[in-house]
């Protein structure tokens, strides 16, 4: 969907609704990860701390649903990668060709399937929902964009929907900007 956008570069309308950057993780789910997350946050639940709770009510240990977003995210350096390593790169796609310089995230929806266990690998994929018609904000002169990121576990099972809506602009004071958004 478009949302109105008939001035949208068609590169950008061809993209909506299409899977890209699919990748899976480099590491399998790990508890120490989630142990650290728990700690931070001072979350108690003995789901995560007491084997025989998450026996009885999850058939086996599962990662705090907080967690689900860490599989997708690249460490910034790892050899033999070429240039910063980013998570979301839709949205920094999105961003070089429409020329918008500022982005924001304005909304990021969770929607749960499968729990994620210790050892699973996980995958992902982004795919364009939306990109609305140019507007204007007390930011500045963008467009908002809908992007899912869609993860699965090793046996293809639906594990979680990220969904992150962005707004992507020229701030109204920017020299360079002329008032309208580059196509």
């Amino acid at each position: 969907m478009n949302d109105g956008a008939d001035d949208l570069p068609v590169e950008i309308i061809s993209l909506i609704g299409v899977a890209q950057y699919s990748s899976t993780a480099d590491f399998t789910v790990e508890s120490a990860y989630a142990h650290n997350t728990l700690a931070a946050t001072e979350n108690a639940n003995p789901i995560y701390w007491d084997s025989a709770v998450a026996d009885d009510l999850t058939g086996g240990p599962t990662m705090p649903l907080a967690t689900l977003s860490l599989w997708m995210r690249p460490h910034y350096w790892r050899p033999g990668a070429i240039g910063e390593q980013v998570a979301l790169q839709v949205h920094f796609d999105l961003k070089a060709r429409l020329g918008l310089p500022e982005a924001v995230m304005s909304d990021n929806t969770l929607i749960f399937h499968d729990p994620v266990r210790p050892g699973d690998l996980i995958s992902h994929q982004q795919v364009l929902r939306s990109v609305s018609a140019v507007k204007t904000t007390k930011l500045g002169t963008g467009r908002f964009w809908v992007i899912d990121v869609e993860y699965h576990n090793q046996h293809d099972s639906l594990v979680g929907v990220e969904s992150y809506t962005g707004f992507g602009y020229r701030r109204h004071d920017d020299p360079t900007s002329s008032g309208e958004v580059d196509q």
